[in-house]
């Protein structure tokens, strides 16, 4: 498990944060250890990066936003700013996001000499005397680079999943557990507040903190399991127009979709593929790799409705930040065997929660100047916020404000459902 193990590593940042660094670097290499050169090059789709892009992408961060800076750099490789530019415009060029997976060179260990000849210049510049505002930028970097460890796994999967010989990237024991019997709980309604305090860490898309008014509500108790998902199915969910929005009908046309993403139906016994190989699907976990579409259109069957994000935010307020990360080592949703009568389980972990809202700004919302403003700002439409962390985020990277954002048709990062509905 030690390859999982990434803790509190963001927590000691204010007071160590040459120490946080070298944890949340050393993660992602541990999280690449078991692949070979030719694992970490293909591209499986247009949504997807090769694990080789991630981690040459991760450390062109820390050399263009901390160290091209600073009097005297020297680039590791003048042709890496461009090939590791995701989708910086103020910063110039980038290689097409489709065609990460044509980037055979440089090779696996000419981006492990890339990260060490960064870690090694920004271990000095830790070690002497960084600026607020350097400090302020290594942070966020340390967040992003914990979002790109997340990706490395869903990108992986999706890419072993086109392998016909299916690779094992990790076999864990999971054991069994029922699910706990779903419930609902109450919130009343009326003036609420939602976004980040202020205090600690937070990406520039949490906030400002702002009030709202909320009606009263009901949060299901739990996420949608599988067992209820096939129910869905059972009953022509695939095959129900009334049941889809509009674009969610022409995808399940167009992409002939009848099952969530990784699902298989071998001789009547559906299977589905996990990053420890392919296994006779588990009724009581936690459904996963869903779309919006699929998310909502479930809802709908159900006579409920996905929650707001606000509505969300609410009911997770001051609930501590426990469940099954990345840490676990699991890699895949596992249901709760508890329940409670006060608040919801399972809010944090196992599956990215859909909501109903649109990815937008809050009220008095200015993304920051220069580059890093178009690390959030920009990507403000036409999608959808989820909450809650999954399966395969750090721990210390999530928190009840974290607002994920992903299109609705999307499916292949451990996406899943918890119903909401009108008091």
């Amino acid at each position: 498990m030690d390859r999982f193990r990434d803790s509190e590593a963001l927590a000691r940042f204010a007071t160590d944060p040459a120490s946080a660094y070298a944890a949340v670097r050393a993660a992602s290499e541990a999280l690449a250890s078991p692949l070979s050169p030719e694992d970490t090059t293909p591209q499986s789709m247009e949504d997807a990066s090769p694990t080789k892009w991630h981690l040459a992408h991760t450390t062109w961060f820390f050399e263009t936003f901390v160290l091209e800076p600073r009097p005297g750099h020297r680039p590791f490789d003048p042709s890496f700013r461009v090939l590791f530019n995701s989708y910086y415009n103020t910063v110039g060029e980038q290689h097409p996001r489709p065609r990460r997976g044509l980037i055979t060179r440089p090779s696996l260990a000419e981006v492990r000499a890339y990260r060490a000849s960064v870690d090694e210049r920004m271990a000095a510049v830790l070690a002497g005397a960084p600026t607020p505002e350097e400090l302020a930028v290594i942070e966020l970097g340390l967040h992003h680079e914990q979002q790109h460890q997340e990706l490395m796994l869903t990108d992986l999967k999706h890419l072993f999943s086109s392998n016909p010989l299916k690779p094992v990237y990790h076999d864990a024991e999971r054991p069994r557990i029922r699910a706990a019997k779903s419930g609902w709980l109450a919130w009343g309604g009326g003036e609420r507040w939602i976004g980040h305090d202020g205090e600690g860490f937070a990406f520039d898309n949490e906030g400002p903190r702002h009030r709202l008014w909320l009606e009263g509500f009901e949060l299901a108790s739990r996420p949608v399991t599988n067992a209820e998902y096939l129910a869905f199915m059972a009953d022509g969910g695939y095959d129900r127009p009334e049941l889809w929005l509009s674009d969610g009908w022409a995808t399940v046309q167009s992409e002939e979709w009848n099952a969530p993403l990784y699902w298989e139906d071998r001789d009547g016994e559906w299977w589905t593929l996990t990053l420890g190989g392919a296994e006779p699907l588990r009724p009581d976990d936690p459904v996963t790799h869903v779309s919006l579409y699929e998310a909502d259109a479930y809802a709908t069957w159900a006579c409920a409705r996905l929650p707001s994000e606000a509505e969300w935010e609410c009911a997770a307020w001051r609930l501590p930040v426990e469940g099954n990360f990345v840490e676990s080592g699991a890699l895949h949703p596992s249901p709760s065997e508890h329940a409670s009568d006060e608040h919801p389980v399972q809010m944090y972990g196992d599956v990215w929660e859909w909501t109903r809202s649109a990815y937008a700004p809050y009220p008095r919302y200015q993304p920051p100047e220069g580059a890093i403003g178009e690390y959030n700002g920009k990507f403000m439409s036409n999608q959808l916020v989820l909450r809650g962390g999954s399966c395969a985020t750090p721990r210390s990277h999530v928190r009840e404000t974290y607002r994920n954002f992903f299109y609705p048709h999307q499916r292949w990062q451990f996406t899943g459902i918890r119903l909401a509905r009108d008091l």
